[in-house]
């Protein structure tokens, strides 16, 4: 990212390099390879926690587009009839106190035009299972992802740190449930204490 000068709007410097850089008016950004690497691990094994949750709970068509393409918009299609249907993003994090996500344009474009279309949170054990899953409001997304304020730029993606009173235990779509209940793993993490899904 520049300015309109062409100045950075950030530095991005690798962690052991924080300390050689001078003093200046342009922001830093910590940022390290392995960093990212990590990232991308819990990234996977969200989506893998997921899918064996999924086919555990006798979901009959569980498809794991991610492995295929970016171009979803999503990272796994269920299905358990024509009018049942799940189109899936997942975050996944380690972090049981708060829930941090990254929402990319294409994404939150998908879900706006798809309505079986769902956000759904793991919290990944240290075994790589799922120690929690939630469903992250629609609704709240639509009114938490910024404006674009002219016709020279657009944001491309959003960093979102999702509030209590946006998430629900569980895993479901407006049409249904997608995760039955003694499935569903108990811990109670993001603010929430389990208890059945809905949404006021």
């Amino acid at each position: 990212m520049v300015t309109a000068a062409g100045q950075p709007v950030v530095e991005v410097c690798e962690g052991e390099l924080w300390d050689d850089i001078t003093a200046g008016a342009v922001p830093r950004v910590l940022w390290s390879q392995a960093a990212e690497d990590a990232k991308r691990v819990v990234g996977a094994a969200g989506e893998q926690a997921l899918l064996r949750l999924l086919r555990q709970g006798g979901v009959p068509h569980v498809r794991h587009v991610a492995a295929e393409s970016d171009a979803y918009g999503y990272d796994i299609e269920a299905a358990r009839s024509v009018s049942e249907r799940a189109h899936i993003e997942v975050k996944a994090t380690t972090d049981p106190t708060r829930l941090v996500v990254h929402l990319t344009r294409h994404e939150y474009e998908v879900m706006a035009a798809d309505a079986d279309w769902c956000l759904a949170a793991v919290l990944v054990g240290s075994d790589g299972s799922a120690a929690s899953v939630a469903t992250v409001d629609r609704r709240w997304l639509h009114s938490a992802v910024p404006a674009d304020r002219g016709r020279g730029g657009r944001w491309e993606s959003v960093r979102l740190t999702v509030p209590a009173c946006a998430l629900a235990p569980g895993l479901a779509t407006e049409a249904w449930a997608l995760l039955p209940g003694g499935l569903l793993p108990s811990a109670p993490v993001w603010a929430f204490q389990p208890s059945p899904l809905a949404f006021a």
